[in-house]
């Protein structure tokens, strides 16, 4: 895989050029198509893999959520983590987030779980492992794909000033353990799973929290709130 094969933000294909010449990622490209050849289905499209990038040039990178790894169920995953396509339920742990955001901003819960605008804004919703086969949760750890996410988070940590990383579960703060905290702000809080939210999710205020930073640096904050609908794609 090289960075000519991809449609890439060219923000990012600066910066991650040696990725693309990188063996391992010859390897993930030749595994993927691979799993494809033998009739698997893998989410999301393969035009959506890097869209949290394209949505998010490097340059306007202010907050940073990552993720594990896309959403396995067909229709649900669209490249952005924790996010869903317009028309899907609301996951869970989505459900736990708006009612974070309703304690911290006062913000209702939307109706939807499309949170592209929070992309649009600035906010760099990160997977981990960018890929997935349908109803095989996790079937693409280890192929290559947290090896090329360190170089998004390395980039970010390298390139850009004041960065707030929401590290939300002990994977995403293992994963982004390595950031400077002299040059941006790293908020932590277990993962907002049902299993874990009430562990100190509830009540970690990360969304105030951010857009105090952000403002005290001079920078705009993130409208967290989200448009009441969402076309249907």
């Amino acid at each position: 895989m090289t960075s000519s094969d991809v449609r890439l933000e060219e923000s990012w294909k600066r910066v991650l050029g040696p990725e693309f010449a990188s063996p391992y990622m010859q390897q993930l490209r030749e595994f993927l198509l691979a799993e494809k050849a033998s009739g698997k289905r893998i989410f999301p499209k393969g035009n959506e893999y890097f869209r949290a990038l394209d949505l998010t040039p490097l340059q306007n990178v202010r907050v940073v959520i990552l993720g594990q790894d896309p959403y396995h169920g067909a229709g649900q995953a669209h490249g952005l983590c924790f996010s869903v396509q317009p028309g899907v339920r609301t996951p869970p742990s989505l459900v736990n987030i708006y009612k974070e955001m309703a304690t911290d901003l006062g913000i209702e819960p939307a109706r939807h779980g499309f949170l592209e605008s929070w992309a649009r804004q600035g906010v760099l919703l990160l997977n981990s492992v960018l890929t997935v086969e349908e109803a095989r949760a996790a079937a693409h750890q280890g192929h290559g794909w947290e090896r090329f996410t360190d170089a998004v988070i390395r980039a970010v940590n390298d390139e850009c000033e004041n960065v707030v990383f929401m590290l939300w579960g002990s994977y995403a703060q293992k994963k982004a353990a390595f950031v400077d905290r002299e040059r941006h702000l790293v908020l932590k809080a277990p993962h907002p799973s049902p299993l874990s939210a009430h562990n100190g999710f509830f009540g970690c205020r990360h969304f105030s929290k951010a857009n105090d930073f952000l403002k005290s640096r001079g920078l705009e904050p993130i409208d967290w709130r989200l448009p009441e609908r969402v076309d249907v794609a």
